[in-house]
């Protein structure tokens, strides 16, 4: 039985259709839920596994043998990069907050008017320096995985970290927001 549903699933995966079947999206989802990942994201969830699945079917790999274990396994996965996620969003926001200075812990105009403030600056910097200050203070990431991920190599992205944390500093100071 498995071998026929393993069947079935390449058939579709070059047929064009859906790559899940009704079984099969239900496994993902309980894996996922099962996994943490709020009910909310499940439904993206289930379109990654089904993305990587046609994605491996377009780059010509043959079709799992068993598509039903194969899109659990990919469903752990996921589940465990959205936690991961979370985790940096939460040291993030624990990092930002300690770095407040007291008088903005209130949340009041002041914290706006200096998110718009960094936000204008961000945007002003050239797209490789906005890029790595992104990666390294908004998405949390090491120098050594930013420098992974962009193809360059580690003293390049210090160096554009550097020139674009200047660059921010010196723009918040011009505008007074700082």
């Amino acid at each position: 039985m498995l071998r026929r549903g393993a069947r079935r699933g390449r058939e579709r995966d070059h047929g064009g259709g859906d790559p899940l079947d009704a079984a099969q999206e239900r496994r993902v989802r309980a894996v996922l839920a099962l996994g943490g990942v709020p009910q909310a994201d499940l439904p993206d969830g289930v379109q990654q596994v089904r993305l990587r699945l046609l994605e491996r079917a377009a780059s010509g790999q043959e079709a799992p043998r068993d598509v039903s274990a194969w899109a659990a396994v990919v469903a752990s996965h996921l589940a465990m990069d959205w936690h991961r996620a979370r985790h940096r969003r939460d040291r993030l926001g624990e990092r930002l907050a300690a770095q407040r200075p007291p008088e903005h812990t209130a949340g009041g105009e002041d914290t706006r008017l200096l998110s718009l403030a960094v936000a204008q600056g961000l945007d002003e910097l050239p797209g490789p320096q906005r890029q790595v200050l992104v990666l390294r203070f908004y998405a949390d990431l090491p120098v050594r995985e930013i420098a992974e991920q962009l193809g360059v190599p580690e003293g390049t992205v210090k160096s554009r970290l550097h020139t674009a944390v200047r660059a921010l500093r010196a723009r918040l100071h011009e505008n007074e927001v700082v």
